[in-house]
Order: C-alpha cells, then structure tokens, then sequence
C-alpha cells in the first residue's frame, strides 16, 4: 500500500522559475530516497509557503524521510514544519485516476 506524505512550512521565496533552478539539485536528490514514488512541489507566494505532496512504498519511508528533511530544513532555520501521512485508498484512487495502486 501506498502512503502519501504532505509537508508544508513559511519560507520567502523564492518562487516560480526562480524556486526552480534553485532547488532542481534538491529535486534530483529526492529521486534517490527509499521508498519514493513520486512528489508534487507545492507553493504560495501570497502566504510564503511551500511544501510538497509525496508519495512513498511503505509509512516507515515516509517517516525516514520526514527525519532526515526535518534535519535538513532545520539547517537553513526552518523549524515549524507540518507533515502528516496518510495511507492510499487504492480502489478509490483508481477510480479518480490517481497514479498510485
């Protein structure tokens, strides 16, 4: 079963195309983590927050990752971080066109 991992915090940009180049490092590293399915960034410059919805193979990956992340933003002084997961419903989702069985 699949678990969908969503993350979100305050940051000041940057945003857009300008996020993107600086954090495509970032991106390509996330490939790399056990577990991992897939993510979508998520952002909102209006209320200077980003995030992420992730999708991971196991809840134990998704709560791996959530360490290490936490550890990492953590180092550029971001320390209120929201995650919660949640397990796939995967009939539900199938039906709805999600990319996860």
């Amino acid at each position: 079963m699949a678990y969908v991992l969503q993350v979100d915090f305050e940051m000041n940009g940057p945003f857009g195309d300008e996020m993107a180049a600086a954090f495509s490092d970032l991106a390509k590293s996330i490939n790399e983590e056990d577990g991992f399915i897939w993510k979508i960034w998520t952002e909102s410059p209006e209320t200077n927050e980003v995030g992420g919805i992730y999708v991971f193979e196991t809840k134990e990956a998704a709560e791996k990752y959530i360490e290490m992340h936490s550890k990492r933003l953590g180092g550029f002084g971001i320390k209120d971080i929201n995650t919660k997961i949640f397990a796939v419903n995967p009939k539900l989702t199938e039906i709805t066109k999600g990319p996860v069985k």
